[in-house]
C-alpha cells in the first residue's frame, strides 16, 4: 500500500515592507512520502516571498495555493490564479528539467523558481543556456544552510511569521528564527 502523504497546517502572519502587502494566510501543506521537511519549507517560503503578487497582479481577487507538487508534475509547488481562473505565476522549488519549466512558462504568465541544495550551482551550471531563452523565467538560489535552518520549524501545526524587507525573508516560529536573502540567477 502506498504512503499518503502528510498534512501541515500553518498560520503565516506576512508583512512585505518592499510591497506593501500585509496579511494572514491560513495554509494547508501536504508534504508527500519523498519530500523533507526542508522542501517543504521551501516551498513555503517561496509563497512567503511571492504572496504580494496576489495584490500587484490581482488586486487581492485571486487564490494563491500549494499544487500537487511532487504528487503531479503538470501542477506547480505552488500558483496564483486569478478568479477567471488564469494561471498569474507558477512557482516550483528544487533543481527541475528543463523541459518542465518550458511547459510551466507556457501555461503561466510568469514562473519563478527557487534552486536550493548542495548541488543548486552544479545544476544551473548544466541547465542556463537551456532556461535563459525562458522570457517569462526567473530563477532564485536559496542558500543551502539557510534552507537546511528552515526544517525544525516543519510543525504539523505552525505558527508562522513572516517579513519581507530589501529582498530578504526573516522567518520565525517563535523559538527559530530564518534569515533568507535569495540570490537572482535569472
Amino acid at each position: 500500500m502506498a504512503t499518503k502523504s502528510t498534512i501541515f497546517k500553518a498560520s503565516l502572519q506576512l508583512a512585505d515592507i518592499d510591497h506593501g502587502y500585509y496579511a494572514d494566510h491560513a495554509l494547508t501543506l501536504a508534504r508527500h512520502p519523498s519530500e523533507t521537511d526542508e522542501r517543504m519549507m521551501v516551498r513555503l517560503c517561496a509563497l512567503a516571498l511571492q504572496a504580494h503578487q496576489l495584490q500587484d497582479i490581482c488586486n487581492g481577487d485571486g487564490t494563491l495555493a500549494f499544487g500537487a507538487g511532487l504528487s503531479d508534475p503538470d501542477e506547480p509547488d505552488v500558483w496564483l490564479r486569478d478568479f477567471t481562473g488564469q494561471t498569474r505565476l507558477w512557482m516550483e522549488v528544487g533543481q527541475p528539467e528543463d523541459k518542465p519549466l518550458s511547459k510551466a512558462c507556457n501555461k503561466a504568465d510568469a514562473v519563478v523558481l527557487y534552486a536550493f541544495g548542495h548541488a543548486a550551482e552544479v545544476w544551473w551550471r548544466g541547465t542556463e543556456s537551456k532556461l535563459v531563452r525562458l522570457k517569462n523565467l526567473q530563477v532564485w538560489r536559496i542558500p543551502t544552510l539557510d534552507a537546511q535552518a528552515l526544517a525544525p520549524m516543519a510543525q504539523r501545526s505552525m505558527v508562522l511569521q513572516a517579513t519581507v524587507q530589501e529582498g530578504a525573508l526573516m522567518l520565525g516560529d517563535g523559538t527559530h528564527t530564518v534569515h533568507i536573502e535569495p540570490l537572482r540567477w535569472k
